[in-house]
């Protein structure tokens, strides 16, 4: 049966863990998806320098029934949009246009990740973060700078919530975590050796984890309790780390706005507490 995400972001998502030739024939179709729409499975294969069978076995891989049946999907989804919004910024583009480009990335990061999103382990997690002791959340350069935000917004709930700059400080905090607490760790490839090392502590001590990476194939989804995931493209000025920032962003909302919900009078109670202190700052 065809996945129910489409094509394209199928691929994209399992792109981390294809080898190289699947890699190539990975691009071959993200960049000329019209060419896979009006050719056959010997053309594609020719054009990639690939086999017939590896051509196949990739669309199996991407759980389809074959070459024609990804055909198919294709030819949908290219109906369904007659311009890809996700345009990469020109030297000529003046300034409106660039504005313009760059959001609709954004709103296509976030139309994307609400495609790969697992609602049953959001919901699991929310669970998991209601019931501990305490909540600390873990990233290691730009991620870190992600966690602080969870940080900034999970505070308001009155829930015991932590978060380090320090590398050394993040895996100082990350060994007196116990079973009754939850770490959320936060990567967009999901391979950083840093953001690994803090797992092997967690399962050491029996930590509940919550991942958020942009990669459904990783060590990091592979090895954490709860996986919520991520998805951007990578244009010529912005990594695919830099656009994720902006799901990673809205996740966390999500997942303290729904926290917030569940606690309700508690939470209204801290925040107003958190607003009595900090009005007195402004002037």
């Amino acid at each position: 049966m065809a996945p129910t995400q489409s094509c394209k972001i199928r691929i994209r998502s399992l792109y981390a863990s294809f080898s190289e030739k699947e890699k190539r024939l990975a691009d071959y179709i993200l960049n000329h998806p019209e060419k896979i729409i009006h050719g056959t499975i010997t053309q594609i294969a020719a054009d990639t320098q690939l086999a017939d069978s590896t051509v196949f076995r990739f669309c199996k891989r991407i759980q389809y029934n074959g070459f024609q049946d990804m055909k198919i999907a294709l030819a949908s989804e290219q109906t369904e949009t007659l311009q890809d919004i996700h345009e990469l910024v020109s030297v000529d583009d003046d300034s409106r246009t660039i504005i313009r480009k760059v959001f609709e990335s954004n709103m296509k990061t976030l139309e994307d990740t609400l495609t790969v999103l697992d609602e049953a382990q959001f919901k699991q997690a929310i669970d998991v973060l209601l019931h501990a002791n305490r909540i600390e959340l873990f990233g290691f350069g730009g991620s870190n700078v992600i966690a602080l935000d969870g940080y900034h917004k999970f505070i308001r709930t009155g829930l015991s919530v932590s978060a380090q700059i320090d590398a050394h400080m993040q895996l100082m905090s990350a060994s007196q975590l116990t079973s009754a607490d939850v770490a959320i760790l936060i990567s967009h490839t999901g391979h950083s050796k840093d953001i690994l090392e803090l797992v092997d502590i967690f399962k050491q001590n029996n930590v509940p984890t919550i991942g958020i990476t942009s990669f459904t194939q990783s060590p990091l989804n592979d090895q954490v309790d709860y996986a919520l995931h991520t998805l951007s493209e990578e244009t010529d000025y912005r990594s695919e780390a830099l656009s994720s920032r902006i799901a990673q962003l809205s996740l966390l909302d999500a997942l303290y706005v729904s926290i917030m919900m569940q606690i309700e009078e508690k939470g209204k109670a801290s925040i107003t507490k958190v607003r009595k202190a900090i009005q007195n700052r402004r002037i």
